[in-house]
């Protein structure tokens, strides 16, 4: 019973890991790229590189195994980040033309601890750790290309790896489950320059069906252009994700302001 609790644990924290990454790292698709009036007709490769963060909260439901209870979990932007042991995000993006591609990784590492009473006389200390790897790859066309408009039009994959261990020290148990999985994705992208220094960007994306039954997302930014080829970004990003396995659930809404440093090559 005790042991079958534990790799209940085990996968309750690989679902809420999953959730939790995704709170502060999921996929900014490159999110300051200011139209210049002849980018659509050079014949060379136009770079850049974004170092982000997404400070996020969660809520939704999150049913560990088929047929036990569901849960509901709430998590404030405090919450994750108490439970944050160490994170990287980084996205790049690269044009020709109108031709458009972008991949974008994340790694994060969390960590939580809690109590259980009534199996022996004394509370009894639970360890869990969550270590989550995500990378999206995308292509795209831009469909308006306007000098200070235009619009993109993007299909691709996100692909998944999400690790959770659970430890009892007191009773010698540990558990550990890990998940893969890439769902195809599409999505379109807008962007707009106010002014030469100031942008604003508009992303959503839709997909499911590798992993994830459905998954969906939108961002927006607004982007200041400090020189040439330095943009600071800020903004906000909803994501909603239903994730489900051999009736293990995962339901959960995650929103929270955006931050990001592009370098333009």
């Amino acid at each position: 019973m005790l042991r079958t609790g534990i790799f209940g644990a085990a996968l309750a924290l690989t679902m809420i890991g999953n959730a939790t990454a995704a709170d502060i790292a999921g996929d900014t698709s490159g999110p300051v790229e200011a139209p210049a009036a002849d980018q659509w007709t050079s014949n060379t490769w136009r770079f850049q590189i974004t170092p982000y963060a997404w400070l996020s909260g969660m809520s939704g439901d999150v049913r560990p195994l088929a047929g036990g209870p569901t849960f509901s979990v709430s998590k404030s932007i405090g919450d994750v980040l108490d439970d944050l042991d160490g994170a990287f995000f980084l996205n790049g993006t690269a044009r020709y033309n109108r031709f458009v591609l972008f991949g974008d990784l994340s790694c994060a590492e969390l960590s939580e601890g809690n109590t259980i009473t009534g199996l022996v006389p004394v509370p009894i200390g639970i360890e869990g750790k969550v270590t989550q790897a995500s990378f999206t790859a995308a292509a795209g066309y831009t469909v308006v290309a306007e000098p200070a408009f235009a619009v993109d039009l993007l299909a691709g994959v996100r692909a998944w790896r999400i690790k959770a261990k659970v430890d009892v020290p007191l009773l010698g148990l540990s558990a550990s489950s890990t998940n893969s999985w890439a769902d195809p994705i599409v999505g379109a992208r807008a962007r707009v320059a106010l002014s030469p220094k100031w942008s604003v960007v508009a992303y959503a994306d839709v997909g499911g069906g590798g992993g994830a039954e459905s998954t969906w997302q939108v961002l927006g930014t607004v982007n200041y252009q400090v020189t040439d080829t330095f943009v600071l970004s800020a903004g906000y990003r909803h994501m909603t994700f239903d994730y489900r396995d051999n009736g293990a659930v995962l339901d959960v809404d995650m929103s929270g302001p955006v931050i990001g440093a592009t370098l333009r090559f």
